[in-house]
């Protein structure tokens, strides 16, 4: 694979792009039965019916120790009860219906991801029969203008087929606008009044995916809680990272949205986790007898995690100053990585057997510390006409800004599986390639028989196994092999698995799987309020010292391999940048 080397670089610059227990909240008027009804999975057709967790009927009330229902005025029930029968005369059972809700529809993740994501799933069917997807913001916009905005973001990119304009119209002939802000109890009982005039008195469920910043999630949750909730079905609430900024924040965070919410309501979405990659982690390791033996300090010698773009913050300055690397994509993305990649076998692949695994390894892993990381900050250079921008020209940076960009951390998991293997964890913007991978070095051969033939540097003959998620998916093993000839001269090779070469179908968009996910009530890829604790407690002491004694981040050019430092906390750990050994795919 040719790699795009910065015009700024040096060839000295040698760096490698290579359990919550349920039930501790006490469930009192607060958490209305709706809290545990679920869809099930249909077939052909994606024919939804709903059903509670716990198989009780929907018109059941539950008696578990605990649980107040909250009954609905007469009038209500009785008007319910007649259109339920009008609508389900034929069928012998109530229909449903689900309404999905932006909050911050006007916002670019909404336009990029949210909006797309969903037209995605209809168009594959994957969304019931009676859907409705309303907009919420604070701007002032008509139902046709956000009509407009959504269609400039959706495209007929999905197996071609000729009905996608026509499939485009439908979609956007569900999408609905409200305006209001996210503050206000008023405009969400406002919101609930046009919800239920679409659900058209079915038995109804809603999601909100918030889509606005952290500062402002408690009081959305609340206006939705009081105002907008089902009454009837389940309520569900996805909200994106970051999950605070620190311990203290993330505690204060979870305690405000627990005042309203249960934790089975709470989706905590890392886009990440959606990732083909992801996936094909756990399937590589729990379905392949080849792999499972070998995961051990027993033959693994250590384990690089790396996210490198060849992009800088890209007008995200505000933000980013705010949160850095660590923040931003180490103590979520690639920390949830580390944590599947390590976890012991689960009972199941029941959503909390894996999230309660992935929690002890969590546990088990020492908090960071000073002399475990490097970090860095790109600066502007110029070659020829070209100029490349540092990260303090960005002018929603301080100039004197001492935020990196940059950070490499090395891990260790103090358990029987892991004892003594440093986990490498490396994630950078401004770098000289975009690359996101998994990378897992072997130990050498005992009493190599063929060692002559690489030299001195053993490393040149060490297996790796590679799970690559961008820039192209590829899941590869790195042998040696003796080439072709009547000389004894040895190679390293792949046998390589590149996804678009063998699967030619789309792979799928991260929000899309897990959008679907939370419809479903799949809660497997998404973050535990305790998994989120453990995460932060290995972070936060690193923060807080690093803002304290105002670490000075090591420059480096845009578009280049990284800090200097890199290489000196490798070689501290005595481990090879992978893809320094042989080329890569």
């Amino acid at each position: 694979m040719a790699i795009r080397l910065s015009p700024c670089s040096s060839t000295s610059n040698t760096f490698s792009s290579s359990s919550f227990s349920h039930g501790s909240i006490p469930r009192n008027s607060y958490f209305p039965t709706w809290a545990s009804q679920d869809y099930s999975r249909g077939h052909h057709g994606r024919n939804f019916e709903l059903r509670s967790s716990n198989l009780q009927p929907l018109n059941a009330v539950s008696l578990q120790a605990g649980v107040s229902a909250n009954p609905l005025p007469k009038e209500h029930v009785e008007t319910q009860v007649k259109e339920e029968s009008s609508s389900s005369s034929k069928s012998g059972k109530a229909e449903s219906t689900l309404s999905i809700v932006v909050v911050g529809a006007s916002g670019e993740l909404a336009r990029k991801k949210i909006f797309p994501s969903l037209f995605a799933l209809f168009y594959e069917d994957r969304l019931p029969k009676n859907f409705t997807i309303f907009g919420y913001a604070r701007s002032t916009m008509t139902d046709e203008e956000l009509r407009n905005m959504i269609s400039r973001g959706l495209t007929c990119r999905i197996d071609k087929r000729k009905n996608c304009n026509e499939k485009m119209d439908q979609f956007l002939q569900r999408c609905f606008y409200h305006s209001g802000q996210y503050s206000s109890e008023d405009h969400f009982s406002k919101l609930d009044k046009k919800l239920k005039e679409k659900e058209g008195g079915r038995s109804s469920n809603r999601l909100f995916y918030l889509s606005i910043p952290t500062s402002i999630f408690v009081d959305a949750v609340r206006c939705a809680r009081r105002r907008a909730s089902s009454e009837q079905g389940w309520t569900r609430v996805i909200v994106e990272k970051p999950f605070g900024r620190d311990s203290k924040s993330s505690v204060e965070l979870t305690t405000g949205l627990k005042q309203y919410l249960s934790e089975d309501q709470i989706f905590r979405i890392d886009h990440y986790l959606g990732e083909e990659l992801i996936e094909n982690l756990l399937v590589l390791r729990f379905s392949n007898l080849v792999f499972e033996p070998l995961w051990s300090r027993n033959y693994i010698r250590n384990v690089q995690v790396t996210f490198s773009e060849d992009i800088g913050i890209e007008g995200r300055g505000k933000y980013f100053d705010n949160y850095g690397i660590i923040r931003d994509i180490m103590q979520n993305h690639l920390l949830q990585i580390l944590a599947l990649f390590a976890m012991e076998t689960p009972v199941s692949l029941d959503a909390e057997d894996i999230r309660n695994e992935k929690v002890k390894v969590l546990r088990s892993m020492r908090p960071l510390q000073l002399e475990d990381v490097v970090v860095g900050q790109y600066k502007g250079c110029t070659e020829g006409i070209t100029s490349y921008p540092a990260y303090t020209d960005d002018p929603n940076v301080t100039k004197n800004s001492l935020t990196p960009t940059f950070a490499a951390a090395t891990f260790f998991i103090n358990n029987a599986r892991w004892d003594g293997v440093p986990f490498l964890m490396i994630a950078g913007k401004g770098l000289h390639s975009k690359r996101a991978e998994v990378r897992v070095q072997f130990r050498h051969v005992p009493g190599n028989l063929y060692k002559q033939k690489f030299g001195t540097d053993l490393d040149k003959a060490t297996n790796e196994l590679v799970l690559r998620s961008q820039p192209d998916e590829a899941v590869y093993l790195k042998i040696n092999n003796k080439v072709p000839g009547l000389g004894l001269r040895l190679d390293c090779s792949d046998l390589n698995l590149l996804y678009k070469s063998r699967y030619p179908r789309e792979v799928p968009d991260a929000y899309k799987r897990l959008l679907l996910d939370a419809v479903e009530g799949e809660r497997r890829l998404f973050i535990r309020s305790d998994e989120l604790d453990a995460a932060w407690a290995l972070f936060t002491p690193l923060l807080k010292e690093l803002e304290e004694k105002k670490v000075m981040p090591e420059l480096y050019p845009y578009g280049s391999r990284g800090p200097e430092g890199v290489h000196y906390l490798a070689a501290k750990h005595n481990v090879r940048w992978g893809d320094l050994s042989c080329d890569d795919l």
